[in-house]
């Protein structure tokens, strides 16, 4: 059996293996999808926090994956932490020049710890030049308040962000909503004339580390496939659920990994 595409990831490394590239790799295994990987940052992680932060030059980022293109090539990529306003620069960059379509953007700000893993100030570089690029952007709740400038505390307000992030560029927006205070974790997607919804049981655990990344992984590794946006959204939503309900709980001491070493769901079965 050969691989059922290739996936690029460009994103930060999370020394605890939970997150970031490690994360994103783990996801495009278990989908039989070729990964790649262009490193932004270094991070000093574990399930605990971030400690440490060092950002790779924008020059190497590029040349990392100018390396890929030109040889292997990609179905699909994904972004993940990209610190500064000279890496998201030179990303976008990169992106036209091989004509990327099947962009995931995932808007990482914050990490789960809280430590801030996007410069404040190229907070509108990422809005403004590589939403444009994106054929989706997935942020989160908290994300999606700073990105639309309203806030998102129920579904409707979820949706209303959706359309407003669409607004910015972007050919598809999924609003995470694990963080909103409803009985279902609701995603919901815009994209550009009708919201979908996706739903899932809420999970009580602490183990949710790398979340965000996997779900973004997921969906970038379906696209790589060549399967449509919302097939792509339905089994990457029914695969991060089941990697939290099975997440192993003897891995660090705070917000532990899930587990990645699932079967995906066919697309049929999420029709």
């Amino acid at each position: 059996m050969n691989y059922e595409g290739k996936a690029l990831t460009i994103a930060g490394s999370d020394s605890g293996g939970g997150a970031g590239i490690q994360a994103d790799l783990k996801t495009f295994a278990a989908f039989n999808v070729y990964g790649m990987s262009a490193v932004t940052s270094v991070t000093a992680q574990n399930t605990m926090g971030v400690s440490a932060i060092y950002d790779i030059s924008p020059d190497i980022v590029g040349k990392q994956i100018e390396a890929v293109m030109e040889d292997i090539g990609v179905d699909a990529a994904k972004t993940g932490m990209l610190f500064n306003s000279s890496i998201i620069r030179v990303v976008g960059d990169k992106i036209e020049k091989y004509g990327v379509e099947r962009l995931v953007v995932d808007p990482v700000m914050v990490a789960k710890s809280g430590s801030r893993l996007l410069e404040a100030q190229a907070r509108a570089t990422l809005i403004e030049e590589l939403f444009p690029l994106a054929y989706i952007v997935t942020p989160n709740v908290f994300e999606a308040e700073i990105i639309s400038g309203i806030s998102v505390k129920s579904v409707k307000e979820a949706e209303k962000a959706a359309i407003l992030i669409y607004g910015k560029g972007p050919g598809n927006v999924l609003v995470k909503g694990g963080h909103l205070s409803t009985p279902k974790a609701i995603d919901i997607l815009f994209d550009g004339s009708e919201c979908y919804y996706y739903e899932s049981e809420r999970i009580d655990t602490e183990n949710t580390h790398g979340t965000g990344c996997t779900l973004s992984a997921a969906i970038t590794a379906g696209l790589a496939k060549g399967w449509d946006i919302r097939q792509a959204i339905g089994v990457a939503k029914d695969y991060v659920t089941r990697a939290i309900r099975e997440a192993p709980s003897d891995i660090g001491k705070g917000h532990g990994a899930l587990y990645h070493n699932l079967k995906p769901a066919s697309i049929n079965s999420q029709a």
